[in-house]
This record gives structure tokens, C-alpha cells and sequence, in this order.
């Protein structure tokens, strides 16, 4: 096996790291068996699962994960982008909000929430959070782009299109797609 050793027990599965999800989840699987109390270890085999698309066994291990340790925020937050995967959009917003309690300072669930959000049509609430998201790390590209789309949507062209042309500064190529198809 190929952990590494914390206080509280074995925990990070380099194979994850790797990319040998199968050999992960085995070792995964191997410390759990060592130590069915430490969420961790739920925790990286909710992420594998995740890496291999299979969302509800990655909601099952996140949410053991939460209730071994509550205050885990990224189990949350990996856990609603299972459910947004699944097109669960209430269940991943109620996650993100949660795990944004726990970390408020978390910019890229707030732009997952505000993504989400999106989906529901709610682009003001959207956009609310892509502005906390970009207060906290004002080089988030996405969060610019996805704040940029969403005003186009809400007919604030002028502003959408200086938002796009920001994530392109950025480093975002596809925001410069964007730009091409809305913004001449």
C-alpha cells in the first residue's frame, strides 16, 4: 500500500496521484478496513470515484466522510458537484452553502454554487456569488467568464463582455469564443 502516515492515522492514497484509480480504491478500501473511523479515507475514495464519473458511489463515500467528520467543508463541496454532475442542482447548491459555511473563503465553490445557480436561472444569485469568488481570488479566470455569461443573459452586455475579455486576460481561451459569438 501507498499511504502516508498522519497523526490520526494512514491517509493520502499516492496511487490517486497517479492515476491508477482501481489500485487506489483498493488501497482506499485497505485503510478503511484498518480504520473505519477516519473520513479522510472515505474522503479520497469519494475523489476517485468522482475522477471515474461513478458520482453515486462518490456521494456514498463523501457522505460517510461527513458523518465521521462534519467539519470536512471539501466533502461538501465535492460531494454537491457529485450531485450537480447528476443534475441534482438543489441538493448541490445546499452542499456548496454548507461547505461555504465551514469556508467561506473557498472561491472556487462559490463559482461551482454560482454555476449551478445558472442552471436554476437564477443569475443574480449567480453572479452574487461569482463577485465573492472573484473578491476572494481576483485572478479567477472562470469566475470572470461565467460572471460575463450570465450578465449577457440578463442583457448587461457592455459589462458581460468586459468580464469575458478579463477571463481572457486571464489565460481563458474560450472566453475569446465567447466574445466572437456575443460581443460584436
Amino acid at each position: 500500500m501507498f499511504f502516508y502516515e498522519t497523526k490520526t492515522g494512514f491517509t493520502e492514497c499516492l496511487r490517486k496521484n497517479l492515476g491508477n484509480n482501481n489500485e487506489a480504491i483498493e488501497d482506499y478500501n485497505k485503510a478503511i478496513e484498518i480504520n473505519p473511523k477516519f473520513a479522510e479515507s472515505y474522503f479520497g475514495r469519494g475523489e476517485v470515484m468522482a475522477n471515474i464519473k461513478d458520482n453515486i458511489a462518490a456521494i456514498t463515500n463523501f457522505t460517510k466522510a461527513i458523518e465521521i467528520n462534519p467539519k470536512l467543508a471539501p466533502a461538501y463541496s465535492n460531494r454537491g458537484s457529485a450531485k450537480a454532475d447528476l443534475q441534482d442542482h438543489r441538493g448541490a447548491i445546499s452542499d456548496f452553502s454548507k461547505s461555504l459555511v465551514l469556508d467561506p473563503k473557498d472561491a472556487a465553490t462559490l463559482a461551482q454554487r454560482g454555476l449551478v445557480k445558472s442552471r436554476l436561472k437564477d443569475y443574480n444569485g449567480a453572479i452574487k456569488d461569482y463577485n465573492l469568488a472573484i473578491e476572494i481570488n481576483p485572478k479567477f479566470s472562470r469566475a470572470y467568464y461565467y460572471r460575463g455569461l450570465a450578465k449577457l443573459i440578463l442583457d448587461q452586455k457592455d459589462s458581460g463582455c468586459l468580464d469575458l475579455s478579463k477571463a481572457g486576460e486571464l489565460g481563458d481561451a474560450e472566453a475569446y469564443d465567447a466574445i466572437r459569438k456575443y460581443c460584436q
